[in-house]
C-alpha cells in the first residue's frame, strides 16, 4: 500500500489521536497499576507514532500494512519495557523500540540470506570480544578475538559485516515529539572539504594522463612516501632514472592540475 494512501490495515491515519506528554504520562501509570483499559487506550493513541516511524522505510517492496503491523509489535514491547522512573519522554524510547523491529523483519525476510555458521561465528566473535574487554578493561583488535577462537582474522571480520545492517543516512537517532535528528545530521568531517575533493580529484585527472610506470612512481614516492632508492629496487631501474622519471611525471602532471 502506498504511504499517501489514508488507510493502513483498516484504520483511517487521518483520524488518529494525539498523544500529549501529559497524556501519556497518566495513562501510563495507570498501566503500571495493570489498568488494562489504559493500556488499550495507550496503544491506540500511540498508533500515530507508529505511523511517523514506518513512513522512512518505505520503498523497500514491503507492503506498509505490514510494516505498520510490526511496528506495533515494537510500540507494544516498549510499552512493556518503559520505566517511569527515567525522566525520558515515552516516544523518546519508543522511537528506537519500534525501528529496531521494523529493521529485525525486514533483515529476516531480506532475500540475501546469512548462513547459519557465519552468523553463529560472528555472535561467538561479539562474545569473545566482551569476555576481553572485561579481562583487559581495553577494546580487543580483530587479531585478538581471532587468536581467542582460533580463526582467522578475514574469518571474523567477514562474519561480523554479514550481521551488520546497512544503515540509512536517513535513520532517525533521536525523537522527543519534535524534528528528529537523524544519522546524516550528525555526519562530519572537518578533515577534508569540497577544497580537498576538488583536489583529488584534480591530481586523479593529472595521474591519468602518466604512463603505467611514471604513475607507478608517483604512487610509491608522493602515496607511500618510498624514497627514490626504495622506488628503483622495487620497478629494477637506477635512481637517476627515477629522479628523472619522477620530475617529467610531475611536470607533465602540472599541466592539468
Amino acid at each position: 500500500m502506498a504511504i499517501n494512501k489514508v488507510e493502513i490495515c483498516g484504520l483511517d491515519t487521518s483520524k488518529l489521536p494525539m498523544m500529549t506528554y501529559e497524556r501519556s504520562r497518566e495513562l501510563l501509570l495507570k498501566i503500571k497499576d495493570g489498568d488494562e483499559n489504559a493500556r488499550e487506550t495507550f496503544i491506540r493513541e500511540n498508533l500515530r507514532l507508529v505511523l511517523s516511524v514506518i513512513q522512512r522505510f518505505s520503498g523497500r517492496g514491503e507492503y506498509m500494512d505490514d510494516l505498520f503491523q510490526v511496528g506495533c509489535i515494537g510500540l507494544i514491547k516498549a510499552i512493556d519495557n518503559f520505566d517511569l522512573s527515567h525522566n525520558v519522554r515515552f516516544s523518546t524510547y519508543a522511537v528506537p523500540m519500534i525501528i529496531g523491529e521494523v529493521r529485525r523483519h525486514l533483515r529476516d525476510n531480506n532475500a540475501l540470506r546469512v548462513s547459519r555458521s557465519i552468523r553463529d561465528t560472528a555472535y561467538h566473535a561479539l562474545q569473545t570480544r566482551a569476555r576481553l574487554m572485561d579481562e583487559t578493561g581495553q577494546e580487543p583488535h580483530i587479531s585478538d578475538i581471532a587468536k581467542a577462537m582460533g580463526l582467522k582474522e578475514e574469518d571474523i571480520a567477514f562474519a561480523l559485516d554479514a550481521i551488520q545492517d546497512p544503515v540509512s543516512l536517513f535513520e532517525p537517532i533521536y525523537h522527543d515529539d519534535g524534528d528528529a535528528i537523524y544519522v546524516m545530521d550528525q555526519l562530519k568531517d572537518d578533515r577534508t572539504n569540497d577544497e580537498d575533493w576538488l583536489t583529488h580529484v584534480a591530481i586523479q585527472n593529472g595521474m591519468d594522463k602518466l604512463s603505467e610506470r611514471e604513475q607507478n612512481i608517483i604512487r610509491l614516492r608522493f602515496f607511500q612516501g618510498r624514497t627514490q632508492m626504495e622506488v628503483a629496487d622495487e620497478i629494477g631501474i637506477s635512481q637517476a632514472q627515477v629522479s628523472r622519471l619522477e620530475k617529467s611525471a610531475l611536470k607533465h602532471m602540472r599541466k592539468y592540475v
